[in-house]
């Protein structure tokens, strides 16, 4: 009998059925868990992510084409209208570029209105310039050519005139559009002086330019200038012909604008202004 006791003893901690079977259920659910994970690794293909390409700029369809060749896919879920920007194409992309994720995702887009946005034409008959300038201005429209015919009152608006061609108030035209005017001109009164608009910005040169009945000919950009952002913030360096308040030229006339982001092309006596 003790020699029966003893070989139970000498049998161990794992002889124990209870023990052994213990371990066994461990082992099983252990490997259960492993199988599991390396299935879903499988099916989630862990570790093979994929970087989400820039689509913006780009048309829908070459999006497509790239989010296909970066194993995704896209869709178009919203539109707005982005001045200056194609038509068409994708200003907004989610998820954004440089992205890590798995093949097969969607990448949402929102696009540049194919139409742009419509206006109403305005009633500028009979406006001085200035208030037909400042009008347009405020329906997002464009001041283009001024016009000047012979009429007894000058600046005065005769005719409003798109692509050449008269155009009537109430109009549905797309912002943006360049509108010609029309105006009157007194032989006795058809004279202005070319400003000095050396140093000062784009928009704030050509707003004088045109204040003083003058027409741009022509914007000339140096090599600074890269983009549309750029040009705004380009200064004039260079203007033909000069500025002079004691020099007398016709009204309609043109001035040509030369513009740059190099501060060190602007002359001296200009440098304070450019800086504002």
């Amino acid at each position: 009998m003790a020699e029966k006791k003893k070989e139970v003893k000498k049998g161990g901690f794992f002889s124990n059925w209870i023990v052994r079977n213990l371990l066994a259920a461990f082992i099983i659910v252990a490997v259960l868990i492993v199988a599991a994970m390396m299935f879903l690794d499988i099916v989630t293909m862990h570790n093979q992510e994929y970087i989400v390409p820039d689509l913006t700029n780009v048309q829908v369809d070459e999006a497509q084409s790239i989010a296909d060749a970066a194993g995704m896919r896209v869709e178009v879920i919203d539109s707005v209208f982005v001045k200056r920007m194609k038509k068409g194409a994708v200003y907004r992309q989610n998820p954004v570029a440089g992205t890590k994720v798995k093949k097969g995702r969607r990448i949402v887009l929102t696009i540049n209105a194919v139409n742009a946005k419509k206006v109403t034409m305005p009633n500028l008959i009979g406006y001085s310039m200035r208030q037909a300038k400042a009008e347009l201005l405020s329906r997002g429209l464009v001041p283009g050519k001024l016009i000047y015919v012979h009429d007894i009152a000058t600046n005065n608006v005769l005719r409003q005139l798109h692509g050449n061609y008269e155009i009537e108030p109430g109009v549905l035209v797309e912002s943006e559009s360049v509108i010609d005017l029309v105006l009157g001109l007194n032989s006795s009164d058809n004279m202005t002086c070319v400003p000095d608009v050396i140093g000062l910005k784009k928009m704030s040169a050509v707003d004088a330019v045109m204040n003083n009945s003058l027409n741009i000919k022509r914007l000339r950009f140096d090599d600074t200038v890269k983009d549309y952002d750029d040009s705004l913030s380009a200064v004039v360096y260079r203007q033909v012909p000069g500025g002079s308040d004691s020099i007398r030229v016709r009204m309609g006339a043109d001035v040509t604008l030369y513009l740059t982001k190099d501060e060190a092309k602007v002359p001296q006596r200009n440098v304070e202004t450019s800086k504002r």
